[in-house]
């Protein structure tokens, strides 16, 4: 997983309280144990517990201060992993949800740590040739497995609207974007019009993760066995090809672009990396869906949109001093990026 630091002044909390909230609670945990925060992205606070047998576990936690009501709900988080533990998709074993704020400043979950490998450089240049297509096939499989969940089976029933899920979506980027003050940029433009005016029918409603992407699954130290799927901030109940378009997305990001990096101009034969149509046959034959899937071109367009939406907003708390990424000013570079790239993508046939 990411780097471990000592914890951050900002997101320190009382060790002592935690420790006799989980003698009652997660007996297992044995006192005394070492606190460890993991560094990156993360908007919820991360942290590694190691008790006195030496056994691992991660606690996630909302930051502190005030936060909007529906934001870093991490109750949510720990609802849809608990519920999909018995079902064989990926993920960290759920040990126990505090949502007493008293505890430690904010509610806060403990699972099992995962003992596995996060991978960032879409490319997997650290990796032999010969087994980077294996890590592709293995992120198509996991999204099907999730797709393939009975939602309502799994007691999930409450856990999103299942209807409207990419009006919704369209509506919610759409208000964010102009929020930020962005600047005049054709192909947005072009697409807040097209995205509203060419809506798709409505896909049969699945679990979506929000962010299936390289960086938030775990692998195996050795070979390309999916270990986890994490960061489950942006799940719903939604549109199962928002989840496809998302990672498919890389395909279509330049390979030397900044701040993020995809596969467009790679040669993927020679980088040993299986072309989208690959990776859309097999999640299709995973998931027991014909190919191709209908109006795939509007989901991939409305990815970019997405992305260039967010990239905005990081950027605008880049002028207003309180972003919290170094590079907040290359995301505008994103935003064009994936705004031309969103607007080719919808007038291709």
């Amino acid at each position: 997983m990411a780097e471990l630091v000592d914890v951050l002044p900002q997101h320190r909390f009382n060790q002592d309280d935690l420790a006799t909230y989980l003698a009652n609670a997660l007996p297992e945990v044995t006192a005394p144990f070492t606190i460890r925060q993991f560094q990156g992205g993360q908007s919820n606070p991360t942290y590694q517990i190691t008790d006195a047998a030496n056994r691992r576990y991660v606690l996630r936690k909302k930051p502190p201060g005030a936060i909007l009501p529906s934001a870093h709900a991490v109750e949510r988080e720990y609802a849809v992993m608990h519920a999909l533990g018995p079902t064989g998709v990926p993920v960290p074993n759920m040990r126990v949800l505090c949502e007493d704020p008293a505890i430690i400043g904010t509610p806060f979950y403990v699972m099992d740590y995962v003992d596995g490998r996060v991978l960032i450089d879409i490319k997997l240049v650290d990796l032999p040739k010969d087994e980077r297509a294996g890590y592709y096939m293995a992120m198509a499989d996991g999204l099907a497995a999730l797709h393939r969940v009975d939602w309502r089976g799994v007691g999930l029933e409450t856990y999103g609207k299942p209807d409207n899920y990419v009006s919704r979506q369209v509506h919610r980027w759409t208000k964010q974007y102009l929020a930020s003050e962005p600047e005049k940029n054709p192909d947005m433009e072009a697409l807040l019009e097209w995205l509203p005016a060419n809506l798709p029918p409505e896909e049969s409603p699945t679990i979506a993760h929000g962010d299936f992407r390289l960086g938030n699954l775990m692998f195996a130290h050795e070979g390309p066995k999916l270990l986890a799927i994490l960061d489950w901030e942006l799940s719903t109940i939604g549109n199962p090809l928002s989840d496809l378009a998302y990672l498919c997305s890389f395909y279509h990001l330049p390979h030397d672009g900044a701040p993020f990096r995809g596969l467009g101009g790679l040669d993927l034969q020679e980088a040993g990396i299986p072309d989208e149509t690959a990776l859309i046959k097999r999640y299709c034959e995973q998931v027991g869906r014909p190919y191709p899937p209908p109006n795939f071109n509007y989901y991939l367009a409305f990815s970019s949109f997405r992305s260039a939406a967010i990239g905005q907003g990081v950027y605008d708390r880049s002028r207003r001093g309180n972003a919290a990424d170094a590079r907040a000013h290359l995301y505008m570079d994103m935003v064009r990026t994936c705004a031309r790239i969103g607007w080719e993508t919808a007038q291709a046939k």
